[in-house]
């Protein structure tokens, strides 16, 4: 039997996660059964409960693959960004699951109990990079300096949960754009140099 690399198996991986994101985005968690899983992947359940211990484990591994890609985009580029892409992700067939891997998350965390008490850790990692992106923004020079930034961190907080909320109701994720670059210039330092008309 020939030995199966580690690149083929985080393939494998990443394919079984990429069909599971697709069905939770679809069907809801209830909904997409190991069935339509199977169906969305193409693999057998064997090869994907190879992989993953049960439905629960194949799911929070979508949402922490998720929060991973959340965190290294808030640690580099900010939680606008985040907003940006989610609003570009809402209506493309690419990636039809982010939008709909968040909402379920949101609705796990206040259905049950013990999905809330594993995904502390990840949602503290998000809260984590922003702040710490913040203060980096802030000692650049970027970022305003009249407001603490836990209260920065929390603006930005409740704009991205208002623009899941928005997108789960269907509004459309075109017209936000500059609602974005408002929320961005509110957390900016405001230039000083212009000069007083005398």
């Amino acid at each position: 039997m020939p030995r199966i690399s580690q690149d083929q198996l985080d393939a494998r991986r990443r394919e079984i996660l990429a069909g599971a994101r697709a069905s939770f985005a679809r069907y809801g968690y209830e909904g997409a059964t190991v069935r339509r899983i199977e169906e969305q992947t193409g693999l057998s359940r064997g090869a994907i409960f190879h992989h993953f211990r049960d439905k629960d484990s194949l799911f929070l591994a979508v949402a922490e693959d998720d929060a991973a890609d959340m965190v290294a985009t808030v640690a580099e580029h900010g939680l606008v960004q985040v907003m940006r892409d989610l609003r570009a992700r809402a209506d493309s067939s690419d990636e039809p699951g982010w939008l709909g891997t968040q909402l379920e998350v949101s609705r796990r965390l206040r259905t049950d109990p013990d999905f809330a008490k594993r995904w502390a850790a990840r949602s503290q990692a998000i809260g984590d990079a922003t702040r710490e992106r913040l203060r980096r923004q802030r000692d650049a020079g970027v970022l305003r300096d009249d407001v603490e930034i836990e209260t920065l961190a929390q603006f930005l907080e409740l704009a991205y949960d208002g623009l899941v909320l928005h997108l789960a109701m269907g509004r459309p994720a075109d017209d936000f754009g500059s609602v974005l670059d408002l929320v961005e210039e509110a957390v900016r330092r405001q230039r000083t140099d212009r000069q007083p008309r005398g």
